[in-house]
């Protein structure tokens, strides 16, 4: 039988679905290259060919979720009718919600990046999906700044910085993952609470806006990642 030869993207795209697979059924660290290389029937070289990493993975998981999550919201971010706060508001919360939907399988798979000694890869991984988030939450707010909503003259930037304020929770993140299941879980839950509540009013603020316009997260949305099984 003749050997099948695959367009590399269609080939690249084959493991990642094998590995996405994988570290949501068992985890990111319970599962190897070879774990991924087996599951695709494809050869070590032809692994190494595609990714030099189980990391790089990892990375391009985190693209492709972002684009996922962009696509899914893709009828709010189209609809003419909604002005730029409640376009804003229900982007966010579209995304709360298919995130705590999905809070097994992505927590199965990026817990990993929040212990101390995976600094890097939570760097790499943040920055990629900040990468597709970016034009999109920065054409939200050049809208609302066109409409007067939003007190901003550099939307890029603004939305740059937005994102960048969730990554600056990785070490309330850290903190409550490192004690699930003790009896500090609960400190650390109110903790990572506070501190979302806290971003939220600085979104607020760099848009120019009153406190509570943009619900960045509800009471309670933290604690229900946290709790989800």
């Amino acid at each position: 039988m003749p050997r099948i030869v695959k367009h590399p993207e269609d080939r690249r795209s084959e493991l990642l679905d094998c590995a996405q697979a994988l570290f949501f059924e068992q985890g990111y660290e319970r599962t190897t290259i070879n774990d991924v290389i087996a599951k695709a029937g494809i050869s070590k070289g032809g692994f190494y060919h595609h990714f030099a990493s189980k990391e790089e993975l990892l990375e391009a998981l985190a693209v492709r979720l972002a684009h996922e999550a962009v696509a899914r919201v893709r009828d709010v971010l189209d609809d003419p009718a909604l002005g730029a706060l409640a376009r804003l508001n229900s982007f966010l919360a579209r995304s709360r919600q298919t995130n705590l939907e999905d809070t097994p399988k992505l927590r199965a798979a990026f817990d990993v990046v929040f212990r101390p000694e995976n600094i890097v890869l939570y760097q790499r991984v943040n920055a990629a999906s900040i990468a597709v988030l970016l034009p999109v939450l920065a054409g939200i707010i050049a809208e609302g700044a066109a409409e007067g909503v939003f007190a901003v003259s550099e939307p890029e930037d603004a939305a740059e910085t937005i994102l960048h304020l969730g990554a600056s929770a990785h070490d309330a993140w850290a903190r409550a993952i490192a004690v699930s299941g003790t009896a500090e879980e609960e400190a650390a839950i109110e903790a990572l609470e506070r501190r979302f509540e806290f971003l939220g009013l600085a979104v607020n603020r760099i848009l120019g806006l009153p406190d509570g316009s943009v619900i960045f997260v509800e009471p309670g949305f933290m604690r229900a990642v946290m709790t989800a099984r």
